[in-house]
């Protein structure tokens, strides 16, 4: 699958290199922005204030699935309930919230799992296919929250992820699913 990934960063690098690892072509865009056409997947890993300038710089998203991994530490835009349906009022293609819930600092550390991790995402039905695949070539199983209209409990459910790694377990991952999968 061909990738473009706009933002260089932890999240955006390092599933950059997961995803080349998996035997996808990904191109990396920073600040500079680019063009994303012919592109069957794009993941947005930038600060969410920088959301507009983002995908203001790179051409080629029309139609194309977008996968949202910003998080709204500095809020969201208002008349937005999150910042996925922002990023779908810019793009106008399908949009998935996904990635903004593990830890870029343990990528590295997928392998030593017992099993895989979840991913919870959201996404509209024209990015679910594209966002589950990428997911699962990252390391992780999965796990769907259901449609875009559920991406702010995604966005919130980072609350959670920080006040648990803040408690005193550090970066970590994380398993749902039902008993007899565990």
């Amino acid at each position: 699958m061909r990738v473009t990934v706009i933002g260089r960063g932890n999240v955006g690098g390092g599933l950059a290199r997961l995803w080349r690892a998996a035997g996808h072509e990904v191109q990396e865009l920073g600040r500079d922005g680019g063009d994303a056409t012919g592109a069957e997947a794009v993941l947005l890993a930038v600060p969410g204030d920088r959301i507009p300038d983002a995908l203001g710089s790179v051409r080629g998203l029309q139609g194309v699935p977008v996968i949202d991994a910003t998080n709204a530490t500095r809020g969201r835009p208002e008349g937005f309930a999150s910042l996925a349906e922002y990023v779908a009022s810019l793009t106008g293609g399908p949009v998935a919230k996904a990635f903004n819930t593990n830890f870029a600092s343990i990528y590295d550390r997928l392998g030593e799992a017992t099993s895989r991790p979840s991913m919870v995402f959201a996404a509209d039905e024209g990015a679910r296919e594209v966002t589950e695949r990428l997911i699962a070539d990252a390391g992780y199983e999965p796990v769907d929250a259901g449609d875009l209209g559920s991406a702010r409990a995604v966005e919130d459910f980072l609350a959670v992820i920080f006040a648990v790694s803040r408690a005193g377990l550090g970066p970590f991952f994380y398993r749902f699913g039902p008993p007899d999968r565990l």
